[in-house]
């Protein structure tokens, strides 16, 4: 058969010879009736906002409660019934008692200080520890790799009595270092990273190496550049699970000026008995902080979290 000619089936079937794509595409009248995103029409657009909406609602009612339950007397914010307006009106006195009762400034300071000390050895030591799964061969690379797989499942109350006893052995409990080194340890982070890595070409490393760079030249100036959205989702990740940790703080300190906010807001409604209204208002500057920085870096988030999903890795 000479070349540029078609066989007698292609004749008869014109669409056998098209790339399965194109025929695709014509059968549903183009690109725009078949591409995924945009739909056949309105109504999966405003069902999916609608749906969305619904769960804005749902979490926004409980959040704004706590709030207004908050600028409530102790009387009104006890009383049975939804009444989002209180008889006696609003007031501060549930704050009032908090920072009467409590040393704010201090346990604020430690939660940041905490916080961002573990938030940095986290993603700085599962970088690295990733990096090294994704790139370096060594014997029992997978039974190790599998092994830290693994301890994600290993809830973490139940290394609490190892490590407090691992704390008292190296007399560090109620310091600085007992409520942040535990913490550092981040398996489900090294598992992320690692598979982020794995999607990076090598090509790029090669090229650097061929320029004289060693090991950790090129995993500071070639791998880390473009894993900025994922470390930084990484990061996002540490930062609040820190923030918002409890027990590991509570359990390795007792020295109030070493507590964090949770903790400490926990003391205040033990030593004072309060109630609904001064309940909901240590919930509400409990998770004030990290309100404030998501609406400061809110864009920086989204499409840290979004970069790092499209990306498949």
């Amino acid at each position: 058969m000479a070349p540029g000619t078609l066989s007698p089936a292609a004749r008869r079937n014109p669409r056998s010879t098209m790339p399965r794509e194109v025929a695709r595409r014509r059968r549903h009248g183009g690109d725009r009736a078949w591409h995924p995103t945009l739909g056949t029409g309105p109504l999966p657009r405003v069902l999916t906002l609608l749906a969305l909406a619904l769960m804005a609602v749902v979490w926004l009612v409980p959040f704004g409660w706590g709030v207004d339950t908050s600028f409530k007397s102790e009387v009104d914010a006890s009383a049975s019934g939804v009444d989002w307006l209180p008889d006696a009106g609003f007031t501060l006195n549930a704050y009032r008692t908090i920072f009467d009762q409590g040393n704010l400034p201090v346990w604020a300071v430690n939660s940041v200080v905490i916080a961002v000390c573990v938030t940095a050895l986290t993603v700085a030591v599962s970088a690295m520890a990733a990096y090294a799964f994704s790139r370096t061969l060594f014997r029992g690379r997978r039974v190790v790799f599998a092994v830290i797989v693994a301890s994600i499942l290993v809830p973490p109350q139940i290394l609490i009595v190892p490590l407090f006893r691992q704390m008292l052995a190296m007399n560090l409990v109620d310091t600085y270092a007992a409520v942040i080194l535990p913490q550092v340890v981040a398996p489900a982070m090294v598992f992320i990273l690692k598979k982020f890595f794995d999607g990076i070409p090598r090509e790029l490393e090669e090229a650097a190496r061929i320029d004289g760079a060693g090991n950790f030249r090129v995993f500071w100036s070639v791998v880390l550049p473009l894993s900025r959205p994922i470390l930084a989702a990484v990061a996002i990740f540490v930062f609040i699970n820190t923030w918002n940790n409890f027990l590991w703080p509570f359990i390795s300190t007792s020295d109030p000026q070493l507590m964090t906010l949770p903790v400490g807001l926990s003391t205040v409604k033990d030593s004072t008995g309060l109630r609904n209204a001064q309940e909901s208002a240590a919930s509400v500057l409990g998770s004030l902080p990290l309100l404030i920085v998501f609406m400061l870096f809110q864009r920086r988030i989204v499409k840290s979290v979004a970069t790092t999903g499209l990306g498949g890795q």
